[in-house]
């Protein structure tokens, strides 16, 4: 069975430079629309196969729901920095495709 590649929707409160470096490892990663609510975030990225990176809670109680997605990554900016995102995302794209990731919540940790 092939593989798929992990491919990354960022939310609005992430960096862009997250996705700026990210984009330059040759990674296929979008950020979602300013102002949109967490669900329509959460919809468009599971209709994209794309797994949601987030510093907002919110989406952890909407997985909770059990609601399907394609994956949510959770950290956050005050204690990671955005060469740790851009590290973990990194390894989770070279760990992971994206059936192993449907509906499963990750938490970001700093990768030395």
């Amino acid at each position: 069975m092939a593989t798929s590649a992990v491919k990354f929707y960022l939310d609005e409160n992430l960096s862009p430079e997250i996705l700026k470096q990210l984009r330059l490892q040759g990674i296929d990663v979008i950020r979602g629309q300013l102002r949109a609510q967490d669900m329509r975030h959460l919809r468009n990225a599971t209709e994209m196969g794309r797994v949601v990176c987030t510093e907002d809670r919110d989406f952890l109680k909407l997985a909770a729901t059990g609601l399907e997605h394609a994956g949510i990554i959770r950290g956050r900016q005050r204690r990671h920095s955005i060469g740790d995102w851009v590290k973990y995302l990194l390894l989770v794209h070279a760990a992971c495709d994206t059936d192993e990731l449907q509906n499963m919540v990750m938490y970001l940790f700093r990768v030395d």
